[in-house]
């Protein structure tokens, strides 16, 4: 079992540690372990390693809960090569969740993230208290097999404009989406030491094969899953229709809906302040 990390600090400048499990080196940081409760444990989006978490959300949800994120087997820090499928990336993250002793996770999953979640709750539900799924479809949802065309597009977009891709992945092209776009992608910066290693081509091209074939999956049965889930994305999402966050929220019979206005993939990041409050009453029932 890890020692939780005890001192005051933030996202900015919390330490990244790590743990090994199943021949994995997992890389990890942890923020607000002296909050009594139960562990949230956060699962990244496509191509992201530790530095892609948005510091207001993770400090907003480290003031009352002790909140841990790691980089998957063969992305960031961690070693190990890439997985190329959900169950895979499901099952890594449920050794990790036991190398680091805990009994019982909150899951806060974002985008491919909130896929993870819904295959660690199938895999072991006993694991699971509540969770927290947003920018997300279910296996099989519409458009989701069409991920990796829409980012590889959005790349050369970014390239050929020179900025970075997630302005146009994570956000809509009004006026208040791409202010919320630059403002995100500036708080992505405000880690300046000890940053997390780049993800490589062969992470991001396994990732996209993961992709593909939980679009390509036969939808699974959610009404199985019980457990409390909170589900949210914005209006315009791009990357994982918001159709399917609907889909999603239909299925799932214990679940909560949010849709943000005038906003994307990204719509959490976008309007931190409203979804941290949300988050926080949800998982403090």
């Amino acid at each position: 079992m890890t020692t939780p990390q005890t001192s005051k600090v933030t996202w900015k400048d919390v330490p990244t540690r790590t743990v090994t499990a199943g021949g994995v080196e997992f890389a990890y940081r942890e923020l607000g372990a002296d909050n009594p409760g139960t562990p949230l444990v956060c699962l990244i989006h496509l191509a992201a390693v530790l530095d892609n978490w948005d510091p207001r959300v993770v400090d907003g949800l480290a003031a009352r809960h002790r909140v841990i994120t790691f980089d998957n087997r063969g992305v960031g820090a961690s070693s190990g090569k890439p997985a190329s499928s959900m169950e895979e990336m499901a099952r890594d993250a449920i050794t990790f969740i036991k190398a680091m002793g805990l009994e019982q996770v909150d899951l806060f999953g974002f985008s491919m993230g909130g896929m993870i979640a819904q295959e660690i709750v199938l895999m072991e539900p006993g694991l699971v208290r509540r969770m927290i799924i947003t920018g997300t479809g279910p296996a099989g949802g519409e458009g989701i097999g069409k991920v990796a065309r829409v980012t590889y597009l959005d790349m050369l977009r970014g390239l050929l404009t020179r900025q970075d891709p997630k302005q146009f992945l994570f956000f809509t092209r009004t006026p208040a989406g791409i202010r919320a776009g630059k403002e995100f992608l500036q708080r992505l910066k405000e880690r300046s030491a000890n940053r997390d290693k780049e993800i490589t081509v062969a992470a991001l091209q396994a990732q996209l094969k993961a992709l593909r074939r939980w679009g390509a999956k036969k939808p699974v049965d959610l009404s199985k899953i019980h457990h409390p889930v909170l589900v949210a994305n914005g209006d315009s999402d791009r990357m994982v229709p918001s159709k399917n966050t609907y889909d999603l929220a239909q299925r799932l019979p214990n679940s909560e809906l949010v849709i943000y206005p005038d906003s994307g993939h990204g719509a959490v990041f976008q309007f931190h302040v409203d979804f941290l409050s949300k988050a926080l009453a949800f998982l403090a029932r």
